[in-house]
């Protein structure tokens, strides 16, 4: 508590005590969401730019973790409306069963792409949710909203991928 009081004071040691604590969460949180670790560093240390800037505004008594993922989701969302990066997804996505290499590859590929037209706010819920896991309680923190409007962002994005998957002749 008094290190976040010191930090909204201006004492640059509780802010660079501040950095190293959440440098790594900050981190792990934008990467989740631009999928590029170049730009997740670049943008990592934006987000700390900004909240040295901004910490006369932050309240004491709150969560710093939450203020931070907070600002670095909108930091994140501001590159992905600019760079428009392709979205990785990771291996580990679930598949439908198929000895054929080349059906698994055009079925990822079908995904990946219907992945990509979805509006940026669901991609981004849809993201840190299904493929990320993080809670919704977390989510809703970061992006500034409910956690209801997760779930309904969660649920208009797996019916919007599933309508673009069957215009493209995939079976979701």
């Amino acid at each position: 508590m008094e290190l976040l009081k010191r930090f909204r004071q201006g004492d640059l040691e509780a802010f660079e005590a501040l950095f190293r604590q959440f440098q790594a969460e900050v981190y792990g949180w934008i990467v989740r969401i631009v999928r590029d670790p170049s730009a997740a560093e670049d943008l990592t240390v934006e987000t700390f730019w900004r909240i040295y800037r901004a910490r006369g505004r932050f309240d004491a008594e709150a969560s710093f973790g939450a203020w931070a993922r907070r600002i670095a989701t909108n930091l994140a969302i501001d590159h992905l409306r600019h760079r428009r990066p392709e979205v990785e997804l990771s291996e580990h996505v679930p598949q439908a069963a198929s000895a054929d290499p080349v059906l698994r590859r055009e079925r990822r590929a079908q995904i990946i792409a219907a992945f990509r037209r979805l509006p940026l706010k669901l991609r981004v819920t849809a993201t840190l949710s299904l493929i990320e896991e993080q809670s919704h309680q977390e989510i809703a923190e970061a992006l500034g909203t409910s956690v209801g409007t997760v779930r309904v962002r969660v649920f208009r994005a797996v019916r919007l991928l599933r309508q673009q998957l069957m215009r493209m002749g995939a079976e979701p």
